[in-house]
């Protein structure tokens, strides 16, 4: 529990520094262009979809038919928008995600290490191509499970729940394996991921949750369809700064977690042959981190 607090708190404040501030705009750039090129191409035939999908539910038309009746208006021109919402928010989440593994993921880490983990030593678990293979693995994997879980989605409860698990469950696999790519082994990994397990989950569905907030910026039925150019941006850079957060607080918990296992377990964390007190790691966690 100190060490899931102590990361959180961490990376709220790695996430003010100018320096990740800057980094939450790299993703930002490639996916509003694919944003903009969707909207601009494809917004109205997938309203269109939608409207067809939807009246081809006799029982969903009846309903809203019969709200329309008694003074709820036209609910479609609300609800067909908020669908396409609810359906494209998934893959923006899982694109900049991807976006955020590629391009921000390492340089956060690397940021991590240098203002408080230069002392572990390298035992390269890992490489760029086997990171690489495990993100786009994964995100295959998530995207399959938004798939077959989308029915679930129209039933109130199960939209705040389902959505949160899969991005936390892909933020977990990603995420620590990144954090963890160069300075721990594949064992050390595996013990990391064994005695964490369910913080590091909690850290993901937490962060799942944080991810459905930039939805509330242009989840507005027919005001996003008149500012699309607008909001989106702000959505997608919000989404950014999102993983950013999730990515320095992974690194955190992660990091700290292999220092911890390596005092624990008497190895060798500084360099390549001087120990480090068990007591070392205590005092580092509730130090905070020079600016």
């Amino acid at each position: 529990m100190r060490l899931f607090l102590d990361s959180f708190w961490r990376a709220l404040a790695y996430c003010l520094m100018p320096r990740v501030m800057t980094l939450s705009l790299l993703p930002l750039a490639m996916l509003l262009v694919l944003t903009l090129s969707w909207g601009y191409f494809y917004w109205q035939p997938t309203q269109d979809w939608v409207r067809d999908m939807l009246d081809s539910w006799k029982v969903l038309q009846s309903m809203l038919d019969w709200m329309q009746a008694h003074g709820a208006g036209d609910l479609q021109v609300v609800v067909i928008p908020l669908v396409v919402i609810f359906a494209i928010t998934p893959l923006l989440v899982v694109m900049s995600l991807l976006a955020v593994s590629l391009m921000m993921t390492p340089a956060l880490v690397d940021l991590v290490v240098k203002r408080r983990f230069s002392h572990l030593a390298l035992k390269r678990g890992g490489s760029t191509v086997t990171s690489l293979v495990w993100t786009v693995g994964s995100t295959v994997a998530a995207v399959v499970a938004m798939l077959i879980s989308l029915p679930l989605w129209v039933v109130p409860p199960l939209m705040f729940i389902v959505p949160p698990l899969i991005w936390g469950w892909l933020s977990y696999r990603v995420m620590v394996y990144d954090a963890l790519l160069a300075h721990a082994s594949r064992d050390e990994r595996i013990a990391i991921g064994r005695q964490h397990r369910l913080w590091l989950l909690l850290i993901g569905v937490l962060t799942g949750y944080l991810s459905a907030l930039p939805s509330m910026v242009w989840a507005s039925g027919a005001l996003f369809a008149s500012a699309f150019v607008v909001l989106v941006p702000v959505a997608i850079w919000i989404y950014a700064l999102v993983f950013a957060f999730t990515s320095l607080w992974f690194a955190h918990y992660s990091l700290g977690a292999l220092e911890a296992l390596r005092a624990d377990s008497d190895t060798v964390v500084v360099g390549a042959s001087v120990p480090v007190p068990a007591l070392a790691s205590v005092d580092d966690l509730t130090t905070p981190p020079t600016p």
